[in-house]
């Protein structure tokens, strides 16, 4: 189908002032050009997709206008349709040129109970989650005109989505979205599974790991960014672990101890899993990867995220110890800019926030040792819906796996089953508790989700 590329966001916003410019009368006083960054001057290219149709169902690709460019989708609809319409969003593809799309890995499952599916690359990369609610939301609404006028409007719309798809997920069903989007959806029930359920502890986190790691090293900066952090990188790893050649990693007795302990205080507690998690070295080269950052998540922002004024890192448990306050008073701290992330006045922030203010059933996977998107997003996740009443519109379920998005196909099932049974019958599903630190900490914490053992995983107690 022909592609209609929307206009560069700068260009576009100067049209609008020369409009206006034309027309007094009609405009008022001209504002001042919006305020832009450096993702607003980046260009992308959509990669067809390679699926192929499967019997039963018809497959649609193509290419459509995006917030910020053209943007490939998928959309399948089975022959025995039921009306529901559900919206799969990627995970972050990296700082790459080429905007890619694939289907949902319950794809099957999906189509065998007669849901039909769509998913965007998304109009851009890097992570833009504005860019990622947006397109799937622009994608839900032209869902006729892309299939070519076969089908009526959907009934329903259910959204579901893995890390930065997760973020995307649990910010479509918020009500600063809903008021403040361009293109306006409203879901069902939502599915954020292995999400970032709350958009600055997930840049908290990766500059507290990269800067405590470098300060027990021995290479703490004393200004922010760490220019040279990438370059001082190997001696960094090389004064906390032993070991960083194979899939699993192990941290030294002494630096690396302190470092282990301190991120699985900043990540959600102590809790099963956490050790192996810590020592997956894909995990850790993802976020050793982001050191040396500047706060503005590559550009998405134009100004500081990242702050650290009032944390306090421990690696042990009970009054803070001379090595602890020691510590503590050497490393550098960072003031985040109040004005980094603000409410915009003709859209989403750059960075969509989750806020806890949702109106629909929301049901969450997250794995227990998932170092680089941690468990800690479903307590902050938790706090944030009780503070604003919808603590009985959110169920999260924890899974014994060391990996990031780490889900067998029946957790995946179980999990999207039970949203659906929820949003149709009022009935609430089971969940576990996030937040009490004794039941987080039970060594068979996670169990009643987790369908599957995972290598390095202890096995749960046989049921009666």
């Amino acid at each position: 189908m022909p592609v209609h590329p929307t206009p560069p966001v700068h260009a576009a916003r100067w049209l609008a002032v020369l409009a206006c410019g034309l027309a007094l009368a009609a405009c008022g006083q001209v504002a001042a050009p919006a305020e832009t960054r450096p993702q607003d001057e980046r260009t992308f290219t959509p990669v067809e997709p390679t699926t192929a149709p499967v019997a039963g169902a018809t497959l649609y690709k193509g290419q459509y206008p995006g917030i910020q460019g053209p943007a490939e989708y998928m959309i399948e609809v089975p022959d025995n349709w039921n009306g529901t319409l559900v919206m799969y969003t990627h995970g972050y593809r990296g700082m790459g040129q080429e905007l890619t799309v694939d289907p949902p890995s319950i794809r099957a499952y999906l189509l065998s109970q007669g849901y039909a599916w769509a998913a965007s690359s998304y109009s851009a990369n890097y992570y833009d989650v504005q860019a990622g609610v947006e397109d799937t939301n622009a994608l839900a609404l032209a869902f006729g005109s892309l299939t070519g006028g076969k089908y009526k409007t959907p009934s329903k719309y259910l959204i579901m989505g893995f890390s930065m798809g997760g973020h995307v997920a649990g910010a479509a069903v918020e009500k600063e979205t809903l008021a403040t989007a361009r293109n306006k959806v409203n879901y069902a029930a939502a599915l954020p599974m292995c999400g970032v359920m709350d958009e600055e502890y997930e840049f908290q986190w990766l500059g507290d790991y990269t800067l405590v790691a470098a300060q027990l090293a021995g290479f703490g900066p004393r200004t922010f960014p760490q220019n040279d952090y990438q370059t001082l990188l190997p001696d960094i790893k090389a004064a906390l672990f032993d070991n960083t050649s194979g899939t699993l990693w192990q941290e030294n007795a002494v630096q690396g101890a302190k470092l282990r302990e301190i991120s699985r205080n900043l990540t959600g507690g102590e809790r099963p899993v956490f050790n192996l998690g810590f020592r997956v070295g894909s995990l850790q080269t993802a976020v050793f990867g982001t050191g040396g950052s500047n706060g503005t998540v590559n550009g998405i922002l134009n100004k500081n995220l990242y702050g650290n004024e009032g944390v306090t890192y421990r690696w042990t448990t009970g009054d803070l110890t001379p090595a602890e306050a020691a510590f503590n008073a050497s490393i550098l701290r960072v003031k985040a800019d109040p004005g980094a992330n603000p409410a915009r006045a003709n859209g989403l922030r750059w960075l969509p926030r989750v806020n806890g203010e949702f109106s629909v059933p929301v049901l969450t996977l997250h794995t227990l040792g998932d170092f680089y998107v941690p468990f800690a997003h479903q307590q902050k996740y938790r706090r944030a819906a009780q503070a604003n009443g919808n603590d009985d519109r959110l169920v999260q379920r924890a899974i014994r796996a060391a990996g990031h998005c780490e889900f067998t196909g029946p957790e995946l099932v179980e999990a999207f089953n039970d949203l659906v049974k929820w949003e149709q019958t009022g009935q609430k599903p089971a969940g576990d508790d996030v937040l009490t630190p004794a039941v987080v900490a039970d060594p068979n914490y996670g169990c009643r989700y987790t369908r599957g053992v995972r290598a390095g995983v202890a096995a749960c107690p046989a049921t009666p």
